[in-house]
């Protein structure tokens, strides 16, 4: 039996989260006719909401302080402090108020209607990325699309799964950790690849991708090219020499990747019918951030906001980090990745810039 106080705990519970993760109010005005039924991501730990949770490895975070600013301050396995990218997209366009990990255990199947996220962090274009830290490639993600059209088609019909696939905005988020980690950290590509060419690498296997999510029903896809990873905290202190500096050389290859991306997109524009790809150029908008946080109302943009801010991301960010007492201070939350406010500063000029390209 359930104490009076345990029985209301557990009839209230229901009523929390539908307060919490009510349906959104669109922010951004569609164009008439247009519906957006759902917002689904694939990609790296930019828009993981906890897919690598019970992933038996160190690329993950459910635990504090990550969450700190998450309604409940709940660590759910999402890289940062509060929401990010895919959950500001889906609010900001009235689908929904978060967009849940496909593996969580507790998710619902109203929650498919509406999307869901495959990312995992660690994850990359390259094969080997997810491999040398044990995430979920993007071959696996793909299959966990096809079992997810599998169950959507069997709550809402075959007709209506096809509408919310044309339809929805597909978000994918990857490349940082292949330049960063597998191409310049881990150095396992350098003999066989120089920049160039490990850039043709990574376009030549996100286009593989992005023709089979296209096959497979997608049509408004988003694609966010890489950002100046060289002036992420991490990559500073590991490449910037002792003044802690941008590292031009990853920043040349994300921009080099970039440029190599926008083209292959245009091509796949005109060659697959009925094809909305829309590069996003996240590049410059968080080099403007960093370059001129005053600007936006941020102060601290060369450390994280957990521990020393240098170097702690995922395990070495946890409970036993210091944090900074105000995070939205911060451009980043770890030594990788954005905070909050950063993602709710870029999300807004990426809605405002690139939405009606989806139309």
């Amino acid at each position: 039996m359930l104490s009076s106080s345990s029985a209301s705990a557990v009839l209230l519970f229901p009523l929390i989260l539908s307060v919490l993760f009510c349906h959104s109010k669109a922010v951004i005005n569609l164009p008439p006719n247009e519906t957006i039924p759902a917002v689904i991501a694939f990609g790296d730990s930019i828009v993981d909401a906890g897919n690598n949770n019970q992933l038996k490895s160190l690329v993950k975070c459910n635990f504090p302080p990550y969450g700190q600013d998450f309604p409940g301050k709940v660590p759910t396995g999402r890289f940062g402090n509060g929401m990010v990218p895919s959950d500001m997209m889906a609010e900001e366009l009235g689908v929904k108020d978060i967009v849940p990990a496909y593996l969580d255990p507790l998710l619902l199947p109203q929650d498919l209607i509406t999307g869901v996220t495959f990312a995992s962090g660690g994850s990359g274009y390259d094969p080997l990325t997810p491999k040398i830290v044990s995430a979920i490639s993007l071959s696996d993600q793909l299959e966990m699309f096809k079992e997810y059209i599998a169950k959507l088609k069997g709550i809402v019909g075959e007709e209506r799964t096809n509408f919310i696939l044309a339809k929805s905005i597909f978000l994918v988020v990857a490349g940082s950790d292949d330049i960063a980690n597998t191409y310049f950290l881990a150095r396992v590509r350098e003999l066989q690849y120089d920049v160039p060419s490990y850039a043709d690498l990574m376009v030549d296997q996100a286009a593989i991708f992005l023709k089979e999510i296209y096959e497979l029903g997608a049509r408004r896809i988003g694609v966010l090219g890489a950002p100046p990873i060289g002036c992420v905290p991490s990559q500073r202190t590991l490449a910037g020499g002792i003044l802690r500096q941008c590292s031009e050389k990853h920043n040349q290859a994300a921009k080099l990747f970039n440029t190599k991306l926008s083209s292959t997109l245009s091509s796949l524009n005109s060659s697959l019918h009925n094809s909305r790809f829309v590069y996003i150029d996240a590049y410059n908008s968080l080099l403007d951030l960093i370059e001129n946080p005053k600007k936006y109302g941020f102060e601290f943009v060369d450390k994280g906001c957990c521990g020393t801010g240098d170097i702690e991301v995922a395990v070495l960010c946890n409970q036993a980090s210091a944090t900074c007492t105000n995070a939205s201070n911060y451009v980043f939350w770890d030594s990788y990745h954005p905070t909050e406010a950063a993602y709710k500063t870029l999300i807004d000029q990426i809605l405002q810039k690139y939405l009606p390209s989806f139309f």
